[in-house]
């Protein structure tokens, strides 16, 4: 899956913003039976990147590709052969050349062809690397259409969107969450097996306390900087309140680490018999909740309406990326799946000044090219058909 790439298309990246900071920017990207893609071959620039055509043009594929780029199940959380483009005997594969801190940096992933059970291959300079590696290199944030209802869904949802924050600024998190995982899904297995051997499931609950507590600290820092960058009124955005619910960060307020590690793991070994008969975990960060609410009206954001809602996740999504740019760490890939829906002129205007200010590489799609007129020359074009790209001009929105 090794990607052969151009050093010619690169240029040091800047942004008006943030000067030195190391930003993200996807310079070549290609895709080999992905969805609705047979093949693309596709060069850009580190200027934002506009999307338009109609619904089912293959828009919201290509954010996934890129999704992909990343630890996780990409922004749809599709089985791996879901992803597989029907009627193709090949499987899935993405390769991207992707600009960061340090250089140009040759990624690809992909659905590993003819195995018995699911499995994704990652590579970093033709090289086979982690999904924890994949996070060094590799961050980007999504809002898609599905998360307009993410103050209305389970705590689940919430918690992802807050972990792929954190991962953001925090690599390290991508591991600390797969330990946390395996070490839990371990724990179950001998219980639900009705193996009740006590050093091997202390073993086990340590090193899901230890996992789980990194866990905590990690989100409890990125939710108090998304605070101190919300502190100041940004633009046409309401301030979202933040508040991280959960009992493993609510040790983190009150004992030193060790000592917080020390309660989830006892409170791990209490619950054996009821994990066992429920078949779930009962305790640990994988039960956290992010809560959020408006600072000026004071709302929890599931009491607010739709554009309301909608409006305080890019306020969220705008102080992340003011956080990082203000701890000189990169600045994420953003994926913003049909942005303007529920948005006002003056928020859509609002949104394009910031991205373009931070000078983040941000992928945008919509149905109306005219909605991205504001962004004149500072972004560059594509109209989707049928899963081919034509590129277009800023001038030219009439007629894409």
């Amino acid at each position: 899956m090794a990607l052969a790439f151009d050093r010619r298309l690169y240029q040091p990246v800047r942004s008006a913003t943030c000067p030195t900071t190391g930003r993200l920017a996807v310079r070549q990207l290609r895709l080999a039976a992905f969805r609705s893609y047979a093949q693309l071959r596709l060069a850009i620039d580190p200027r934002p990147v506009v999307l338009t055509g109609p619904n089912g043009a293959g828009k919201t594929n290509l954010l996934e590709a890129i999704s992909f780029l990343v630890p996780g199940r990409g922004l749809r959380r599709a089985r791996l052969a879901e992803v597989d483009r029907q009627g193709d005997a090949a499987a899935w594969t993405v390769a991207a050349t992707v600009d960061g801190p340090g250089g140009p940096c040759a990624i690809g992933t992909g659905r590993e062809p003819g195995g018995r059970r699911e499995r994704r291959l990652d590579e970093i300079a033709g090289a086979p690397a982690s999904q924890a590696t994949l996070a060094d290199a590799v961050a980007a944030i999504w809002l898609v259409p599905a998360m307009d209802r993410l103050f209305q869904d389970g705590a689940g949802a919430r918690r992802r969107f807050l972990d792929r924050l954190v991962l953001a600024g925090d690599p390290a998190h991508a591991a600390q969450v797969a330990r946390y995982g395996h070490a839990l899904k371990e724990r179950q297995r001998l219980l639900r097996g009705g193996r009740f051997d006590r050093a091997w499931l202390e073993a086990l609950e340590g090193r899901a306390a230890a996992a789980g507590i990194a866990i905590a600290a990690a989100r409890r820092q990125t939710v108090a900087g998304l605070r101190a960058a919300l502190a100041q009124p940004s633009g046409a955005f309401p301030r979202p309140g933040l508040a991280l619910r959960g009992d493993a960060e609510a040790s983190l307020d009150e004992l030193p680490a060790l000592d917080a590690e020390a309660r989830l793991a006892e409170a791990l070994a209490n619950s054996r018999a009821q994990d066992a008969e429920s078949g779930t975990t009962a305790a640990g960060p994988h039960r956290s909740d992010l809560e959020v609410h408006d600072l000026a009206s004071g709302r929890a954001a599931a009491d607010c309406s739709t554009g309301e809602q909608k409006a305080l996740l890019i306020g969220i999504v705008l102080a992340e990326a003011r956080l990082r740019c203000a701890e000189g760490s990169r600045l994420p890939l953003l994926l913003l799946d049909e942005v303007t829906a529920h948005l006002d002129p003056a928020r859509r205007l609002d949104l394009f000044e910031q991205l373009c200010a931070l000078g983040a590489q941000a992928w945008l799609t919509g149905t109306d090219p005219a909605l991205f007129a504001p962004l004149g020359g500072r972004a560059q074009y594509f109209s989707v058909r049928d899963s081919t790209l034509q590129p277009y001009g800023p001038d030219a929105h009439s007629a894409a």
